[in-house]
């Protein structure tokens, strides 16, 4: 690396942008597809409003732990890094092929397939199909071409420069929050809706405890990425001050949000018409406003989806980025591009899998554990976080996690009620658990070896 090439991260984020990308990260595609599965598991307007207070107090207890972490270790890579400082580089670099693997390139094809499906207003017919029809090996068609072009084109964004970067998401992000806002005030004051809704139930539903984890499983899955601000840590100006405070603020707001869109559901929509029903969005729109508005609502999440995969090529890179510097991934993508500031090598091998994903469309299979794996890996990082309280108490600690230990005891808690239930209730996600934790075993493996030799 020559003498006048950056070879650090520039701290340019601030408390706006930070909060913005926690924002976007987790107001993605489940809050608009997971609302009428959870009605058919607990059957109660009531119950779902308070599952999903619930996974908003749970997902911010997360927030609360992971600002402490944060602060105390201002680099990039979020749970790579904070896992490095407590538990050593081995589980630090399964945690990182975890967010390779499921925790971003999997969610960023997912999301610009739905982009591209909600862009051209359903699923046009495929050009060309490769391998048997069920389960094709490839597939190109209208969806898949606008996917990739999305992915690409927002790859780009995020190369060019951080100040770039940064300016379309904040951009994507108010939209995003504008047109549910909208949505919001217009579905409740000029919406043709019924609030007697709310007081009406399923009959021959009762709320049982395996039937509550699955609804904390859905509700879990649209909250995830409520840790996004961790992985750019070295990157946010005033770090102790300004991770805390991104995580803690874009977790409330995301909750009061989703509360007041599963309230607009509930209006517009009786019960029996919501259960089960996937574009819960889409539906509750043209019950309220007739088919025109329900459609343009529809084209609005497509651009709204833009915003979700921003923030993921944003803030995924950054932990591949953090292992190549700690020698424990391919060299080239730890290094920052002379011009632009950027892990421009990093960005660009994560829309490769990205898209190779959209063409193949194996992130089926990877969506089925993205709430098991993530739940380990987030659990064990706060565990690392109690860990780290008694091996190094007299570690620098701008901030400390609020109510602490009972904060963190409660989402270690909750994770391990999501583990368990989905290893006894879904035991072939075990299996896809365990290949991916040994897979990054085995690479982990591999790159110390290829270091010693």
């Amino acid at each position: 690396m020559s003498q006048n090439r950056p070879s650090e991260l520039r701290r340019e984020i601030g408390l706006v942008s930070a909060t913005a990308l926690v924002i976007a990260n987790m107001i993605g595609s489940g809050i608009f597809t997971t609302s009428g599965f959870i009605l058919a598991e607990l059957g109660s307007p009531t119950a779902v409003l308070v599952c999903w207070l619930l996974g908003g107090l749970f997902a911010l207890a997360g927030a609360l732990c992971y600002g402490e972490l944060g602060a105390m270790l201002p680099r990039a890579g979020g749970e790579y890094a904070y896992l490095r400082a407590s538990f050593g580089p081995l589980p630090a670099f399964v945690s990182g092929w975890i967010s390779l693997i499921v925790g971003f390139s999997a969610p960023i094809a997912a999301a610009a397939i739905a982009f591209a499906t909600y862009f051209l207003g359903g699923t046009p017919d495929p050009w060309l199909i490769l391998g048997p029809e069920d389960s094709p090996w490839l597939r190109f068609s209208p969806i898949t071409l606008l996917a990739c072009g999305a992915v690409i084109a927002l790859s780009l964004v995020h190369i060019h420069s951080l100040r770039l970067g940064q300016g379309v998401q904040n951009l994507l992000t108010v939209f995003k929050l504008g047109f549910i806002l909208v949505f919001i005030g217009a579905g409740l004051w000029l919406g043709q809706g019924d609030l007697g809704h709310l007081t009406q139930v399923l009959p021959e539903t009762h709320i049982t405890g395996a039937s509550f984890a699955v609804a904390l499983i859905f509700v879990s899955f649209a909250y995830s990425g409520w840790n996004a601000a961790a992985y750019l840590g070295g990157e946010i100006r005033q770090p102790g001050r300004n991770l805390p405070l991104a995580l803690a603020l874009g977790t409330l707001l995301v909750t009061v949000l989703y509360l007041l869109l599963n309230l607009v559901y509930l209006y517009a929509l009786p019960p029996a018409a919501m259960s089960g029903m996937l574009e819960i969005g889409t539906g509750a729109a043209r019950a309220l406003f007739g088919p025109t508005i329900g459609a343009l609502f529809g084209l609005a999440i497509a651009l709204g989806l833009l915003s979700v995969m921003s923030a993921m090529i944003m803030a995924g890179p950054r932990v591949y980025f953090a292992m190549a510097r700690d020698d424990l991934f391919f060299r080239r993508f730890g290094e920052v591009d002379a011009n632009r500031h950027t892990p421009a090598q990093a960005i660009v091998f994560q829309a490769l899998i990205a898209c190779a994903m959209i063409l193949i469309a194996a992130y089926d299979a990877l969506l089925v554990y993205i709430g098991f794996t993530l739940s380990l890996s987030a659990m064990l990082t706060v565990i690392g976080l109690m860990r780290l309280r008694r091996r190094a108490p007299d570690t620098p600690r701008p901030y400390r996690t609020l109510g602490y230990p009972l904060t963190p005891l409660l989402f270690i808690a909750g994770s391990l009620w999501i583990i368990v239930y989905t290893l006894t209730s879904k035991p072939i996600v075990g299996l896809y658990g365990l290949a991916t934790l040994l897979s990054g075993a085995l690479l982990y493996r591999f790159f110390r070896l290829s270091k010693t030799g």
